[in-house]
C-alpha cells in the first residue's frame, strides 16, 4: 500500500507538480532528498516535522521549537506516528538530516 505524503493529505498543493507551487514554491519537505523514504514517504513527505521552512497552516515557523509545537497538534503528524508505530522521533529525523550533511534545522 502506498503511503500518502503531507502535501497530499494536507492539501497544500506545494508538493511535486502541485497547483500552488507557482505561488509559494515547492515545499522544503518535498525536496528533502536526504530523508527520502523515511516512514515510506517521498523525500521528507512523511517526516515534514523534521524539515524547517515548511508552510504549516499558512505560517513558516522561525525556530524548530515553534515548528515542533505546531506539529505535535497536527493530524498528519499523529497519523504517521500511529501508522509507523513511532519508528522515528522528530529528534531522529533531525539527526538523519544533519548526518546527511544538509542541515535544514535553521
Amino acid at each position: 500500500m502506498r503511503k500518502e505524503n503531507c502535501w497530499e493529505v494536507m492539501g497544500c498543493e506545494r508538493g511535486p507538480g502541485g497547483t500552488r507551487v507557482h505561488e509559494k514554491g515547492v515545499c522544503p519537505a518535498a525536496t528533502a532528498h536526504e530523508i527520502d523514504g523515511l516512514h515510506g514517504g517521498v523525500n521528507g513527505g512523511r517526516a515534514c516535522w523534521g524539515v524547517m521552512n515548511t508552510l504549516c497552516d499558512g505560517d513558516v515557523q522561525l525556530t524548530y521549537v515553534q515548528k515542533l509545537q505546531k506539529c505535535i497538534g497536527c493530524e498528519f503528524h499523529r497519523m504517521v506516528l500511529a501508522q509507523e508505530q513511532c519508528v522515528a522521533t522528530p529528534q531522529e529525523v533531525i539527526r538523519a538530516i544533519e548526518s546527511a550533511g544538509v542541515v535544514r534545522t535553521s
